[in-house]
């Protein structure tokens, strides 16, 4: 079986612009979530943090050169994130328009940043609205694809919070099944009212900045963002610049309720299993963990008790949520690039915030920016509807 390596990245998230300023920001444990929330009126602007990119969606559209009519917040940082990756890995023209390149990208908010304005067309225009065809969460990399030329298979995974996570999964496959040579995977979203006020029905936005597996944590910040991945097989690597080898994965469910992962952890569990098994990897060999950590009551607990149930004693691990907020539907790509830079630069990130463990657990994440050998990394992301999908890269 050919072996995946990434060989390229780009990110955008409330902590930088770029991987390198993404890095700075997560070794000096620099913050990036703020109550200030600008892009839209709302009410909730001062009273909850988010993680928002401190750059605006009119100087996005005018840095990016962007003049399609109706083009997306989650476009353009999706777009932002692409370029960064195109760049560093440096693939050529020819080979990012070959019908042999897939690309797999995730969004669970699409155009519903876009949703006042396409209300307010549907009340006073009866020809159409620009942004009919930008509301779909399939936009993002019908925009890209149009930019770019591209030929290859193009697909687009919504599955909640393990959406981008599972298009690396899914690029992954389609290179091993002879269906891509190479893949570019990821996934983008962009903070919404639509997605803020149904996260603010659940009762599951803190009002404080977030504390994942602290015992008082009381919710999630949602956030923003968008990273992008390359992967080439071993033998188109020709002396390429490699980041990390992509050598586990796995998606499983526990089916148990629709926002909410059973008490167990039973799909957390099976995802981290599946993944070590598709590795060849044993519990022992699993250096450090990216950990979901939203924050909830649920997620948290749940995690922990998984992460024990499979290690017995578990890894060094953390949620870089509280950098950057949750992501959704980007947070699994953000937290690939964050954890191979974890085995590239041999340190693992602070779980900031953190004061008092989960009772029932008793695990302590990693508390600062700690250098420590690290061979083997996994990464979680666990979505609504027991959807829970894990990865692993390792040192190539």
């Amino acid at each position: 079986m050919s072996r995946i390596f990434v060989t390229g990245m780009g990110v955008i998230s409330a902590i930088g612009h770029s991987v390198a300023q993404n890095r700075q920001h997560l070794v000096s444990g620099t913050c990036g979530i703020q109550r200030a929330l600008d892009l839209f009126p709302t009410k909730y602007a001062g009273l909850l943090p988010f993680g928002q990119v401190r750059t605006s969606t009119e100087t996005l559209v005018k840095q990016l050169q962007v003049t399609d009519p109706g083009v997306t917040r989650t476009s353009l940082l999706a777009l932002h994130a692409f370029n960064e990756m195109l760049e560093d890995a440096q693939l050529s023209p020819e080979d990012l328009a070959s019908p042999e390149t897939a690309l797999a990208g995730a969004s669970t908010v699409g155009g519903m940043c876009l949703t006042d304005e396409l209300f307010a067309d549907a009340n006073h225009h009866t020809n159409g609205s620009p942004y009919t065809s930008s509301y779909d969460c399939a936009s993002v990399n019908m925009f890209l694809q149009k930019r770019y030329g591209l030929k290859g298979i193009i697909n687009t995974i919504n599955t909640a919070c393990s959406s981008s996570a599972n298009s690396i999964m899914y690029g992954a496959m389609l290179m091993r099944n002879g269906f891509a040579r190479r893949a570019i995977v990821g996934g983008t979203d962009s903070l919404a009212k639509y997605t803020i006020n149904g996260f603010n029905a659940l009762h599951i936005l803190s009002r404080e900045k977030c504390t994942p597996f602290d015992e008082n944590r009381n919710g999630l910040n949602l956030g923003e963002g968008a990273a992008f991945l390359l992967l080439e097989k071993e033998e188109d690597i020709n002396g390429k610049k490699v980041y990390a080898e992509l050598t586990g994965y796995c998606n499983a469910n526990d089916a148990y309720h629709p926002s909410s992962l059973s008490d167990e952890g039973d799909g957390p569990y099976l995802s981290m299993q599946g993944a070590l098994q598709v590795a060849g990897l044993t519990p022992g060999q699993i250096d450090f963990i990216n950990a979901h950590g939203t924050g909830t009551e649920n997620n948290d607990e749940v995690e922990g008790r998984a992460m024990l149930r499979l290690f017995n004693t578990a890894p060094a691990f953390a949620s870089t949520k509280s950098f950057t907020g949750h992501t959704l539907g980007a947070a699994g790509a953000i937290e690939a690039v964050y954890s191979i830079l974890s085995l590239v630069h041999q340190e693992a990130y602070a779980n900031l915030r953190f004061t008092k463990p989960v009772p029932s657990t008793g695990l302590t994440p990693v508390l600062a920016h700690s250098p420590m050998p690290v061979r083997h990394v996994m990464s979680n992301s666990f979505g609504f509807g027991g959807n829970c999908s894990s990865l692993i890269f390792s040192k190539p």
